[in-house]
């Protein structure tokens, strides 16, 4: 199952790190969908940064700041994937 919990706010190109405004809490470990007009990918989240400080959770209104593994867009929504029983 996905939820929404966040859009993209910037992308830095040359380190690869996405800016998110985040509706939901996020944490290390988790798996996220980006899904925009010309993204479409999944990742586990590895490395968050809040004013240059590494963090384990972020919550809701948080602007963190996400290494991901392909270029996303200002708008691209981002999804939480949770396994379903």
């Amino acid at each position: 199952m996905e939820t929404l919990i966040g859009y993209v706010t910037h992308f830095y190109n040359r380190i690869s790190v996405a800016v998110l405004s985040l509706t939901s809490h996020l944490e290390l470990g988790d798996k996220v969908h980006f899904l925009g007009h010309t993204t479409d990918f999944e990742q586990n989240v590895s490395s968050m940064e809040i004013e240059h400080k590494k963090v384990t959770t972020v919550g809701p209104g948080d602007e963190v700041a996400l290494k991901v593994i392909e270029p996303v867009r200002n708008g691209d929504e981002i999804y939480k994937i949770t396994e379903t029983d």
